[in-house]
């Protein structure tokens, strides 16, 4: 059988059996009125998303591909005795094989290195990647691959549609990463030149890395039902600096949607500034509502989004909501050097988050997510300013403008209505 003729299979298995693998976010019927910065404040987003607020950690915000790669593969070559990473998309490429090599090398000189790639996201990889990693004594997992029997018992696909997009390396179970880079050339260089994806993460050290460290290794047993343990990935760790921060995962899995209340609350919360930066952002009315609300209060609601993008159909999703928002007094920019594919949103000046959800349903239900959000006037700051620095290189959208769309956009528009909860 052809490989043309086995992805048709795949592809026409999983459109049969894709309403069942759907899932929604939880209908939220009311908000508890808490503001950002009171007492109450904390307490309540931690008990909805099950995430604890954590001091003593030190953040570092990396932009772009010529900060993130250096950073993550000198932690890498520093590695001592463990190394763990989840990686959603890992395809070709210069950065690629570098990458591979670092990873090789830490195997070669005997450290535990366990690295788990989504079997969607890394279908590109080139095979003699995963070669090198085995033979040299890397463990290597593939995140819900499909196997021989789902084509027998084709309704077991399902799972297919539930895929592990979190980005998490950590380094010795002391140093920690994540945010929203593959690895791939795109993600290369500083984010304001065609083909090089304006992206952001961030660095941890401190107590905070142990909840890093949680999210991997749940997405580990749920791929090879091994529970991973002791000093070799959870080592007693000291206070590194004075930031407090939070790990927010999510998991359909096991039926948790902690992501999206985390940004409803943070919404709601909100009193002076919402800054979203996202590629993917296709809301629910939901958050629609507290976002329009929000403008109600006085909030300043800024959106940045791709101007160029690498999957049409969400672009059309998102642009067919764009109308209320706009009505609504939101603003939203579309940036144009690059691809944009950064997911953060800094809240009044001093609530700032870095992960990989996107403002979809497929983040917020189907998909494993990560965000890490920093209490910090220090690290919110120098968000903030990189998004408005970001929006000089954007293009500001307005409701007439939107309104005379050419009618080909708005047939393609119509298109996503029915598949926008899997987009």
């Amino acid at each position: 059988m052809g490989a043309n003729a086995m992805r048709a299979i795949i592809l026409i298995s999983i459109l049969m059996i894709l309403p069942a693998s759907c899932a929604w976010v939880p209908d939220i019927k009311q908000v508890p009125g808490v503001v950002l910065g009171e007492a109450s404040f904390y307490p309540t987003i931690a008990a909805h998303t099950d995430a604890p607020i954590i001091g003593g950690n030190k953040l570092e915000l990396l932009f772009n591909g010529d900060e993130i790669f250096p950073a993550m593969i000198r932690a890498i070559r520093g590695a001592r005795r463990s190394i763990t990473y989840a990686q959603y998309l890992y395809e070709d490429g210069p950065i690629a094989h570098e990458m591979a090599e670092v990873l090789a090398e830490r195997c070669r000189a005997g450290l535990t290195v366990k690295l788990l790639i989504d079997s969607h996201g890394g279908g590109k990889m080139p095979k003699e990647i995963p070669e090198l990693w085995k033979s040299s004594g890397c463990d290597l997992q593939w995140f819900r691959r499909i196997q021989l029997f789902q084509f027998i018992t084709p309704w077991e696909l399902f799972s297919y549609n539930y895929r592990n997009h979190r980005r998490v390396l950590v380094i010795d179970g002391e140093i920690g990463f994540t945010g929203g880079h593959g690895v791939k050339h795109t993600w290369t260089g500083n984010g304001r030149t065609e083909n090089h994806w304006r992206e952001t993460d961030v660095r941890v050290e401190g107590p905070i890395v142990q909840q890093l460290q949680a999210a991997f290794v749940e997405s580990w047993r749920q791929t090879t039902g091994h529970m991973l343990g002791d000093d070799l990935f959870f080592p007693a760790l000291r206070p590194r600096g004075k930031s407090y921060a939070q790990v927010v995962k999510s998991s359909p899995f096991g039926g948790t949607h902690q992501s999206y209340l985390l940004f409803i609350l943070a919404i709601t919360a909100a009193r002076k500034s919402i800054y979203i930066t996202n590629p993917y952002f296709v809301p629910d009315e939901r958050l629609i509502e507290e976002l329009l609300n929000a403008v109600q209060r006085g909030v300043r609601v800024v959106v940045l989004g791709p101007g160029k993008i690498d999957w049409m159909l969400v672009y059309r999703a998102s642009r067919r909501g764009f109308g209320t928002l706009l009505k609504g007094g939101i603003e939203i920019f579309e940036y144009q050097p690059a691809l944009l594919h950064a997911k953060t949103m800094v809240v009044d000046g001093v609530w700032a988050l870095v992960g990989t959800t996107n403002l979809d349903n497929r983040s917020f239900a189907l998909n494993e997510e990560i965000n890490l959000i920093a209490y910090d006037t220090e690290a919110a700051g120098q968000l903030e300013k990189v998004f408005l620095e970001d929006l000089r290189y954007a293009k500001k959208l307005d409701y007439e403008s939107w309104k005379a769309r050419p009618l080909g956009e708005k047939i393609m528009e119509l298109f996503t209505i029915p598949i926008k909860d899997h987009l």
